[in-house]
């Protein structure tokens, strides 16, 4: 099975997608398009025979150092630019496969190509539970103490990538 990544429009069909998330794929259906053509967030879907299976939405960002811990937030300006990983889901009938890990890092490999661009120090991520914020933290995110939040800076993702 092989699967198609691109940025979303409105041809997709996102009338199927079920994460088991019901926010998240409320999120996918009512706003993304309007998210889109506002330009305040970038999606993209995977898609399979034109019905969407996963996607991702990434959008600029700034944090404030002073809500950073001090081993993160130090030597930086007082806000910071950064990258939102504001929205990722897999449809059920994907997961428990590592996929998420694999949408994740298309993800995060778009990030650092943008970053080439436009500079970033961080990327962002707002967990939507305590199991979303474990699987941030297995793949390198830092957790900012009591939050959800996670960052990871985007030297540390582009040296995991090799690049």
């Amino acid at each position: 099975m092989s699967f198609v990544s691109e940025p979303l429009d409105e041809r997709h069909d996102m009338s199927q997608f079920g994460s088991g998330r019901p926010d998240l794929d409320r999120w996918l259906k009512q706003h993304a398009v309007s998210t889109e053509a506002r330009r305040t967030g970038r999606t993209f879907v995977w898609q399979d025979d034109g019905r969407v299976v996963a996607y991702y939405t990434i959008a600029a960002h700034v944090l404030v150092r002073d809500g950073l811990p001090k081993a993160l937030g130090r030597g930086n300006p007082a806000q910071i630019p950064s990258v939102l990983l504001a929205r990722l889901a897999l449809d059920k009938t994907l997961q428990g496969r590592g996929l998420g890990a694999v949408v994740l890092a298309e993800a995060l490999g778009r990030v650092v190509e943008a970053t080439r661009t436009v500079a970033a120090r961080f990327v962002v991520v707002d967990a939507i539970d305590e199991t979303a914020a474990a699987f941030y933290a297995r793949h390198g995110f830092r957790g900012i103490p009591n939050t959800l939040r996670l960052v990871q800076k985007v030297s540390d993702i582009e040296a995991s990538f090799g690049s």
